[in-house]
């Protein structure tokens, strides 16, 4: 099997949750785990952000991969 840890964060514990249970319960990802907040520094529309995030990681098998990206894209609360 092949196998894959995909990184994806969220901007809180709710919609983490909300996204791991989804992609679980549609057997896109074997088992997601959510790590506790994390403070993160990144560029948006020019200007420097920090933001407290919770990071989800997520296994799967690469022949899910590209199903599971676009749930993500589909889901998820962010831009």
């Amino acid at each position: 099997m092949d196998v894959r840890l995909v990184f994806c964060t969220c901007p809180d514990h709710d919609s983490a949750q909300a996204l791991a249970h989804h992609l679980v319960a549609r057997r896109l990802a074997a088992c997601v785990n959510l790590l506790p907040p994390m403070q993160s520094v990144y560029g948006w529309q020019g200007q420097i952000e920090q933001a407290e995030e919770v990071q989800l990681l997520i296994k799967t098998c690469a022949d899910r991969l590209e199903a599971l990206q676009a749930a993500i894209l589909e889901r998820h609360p962010y831009e």
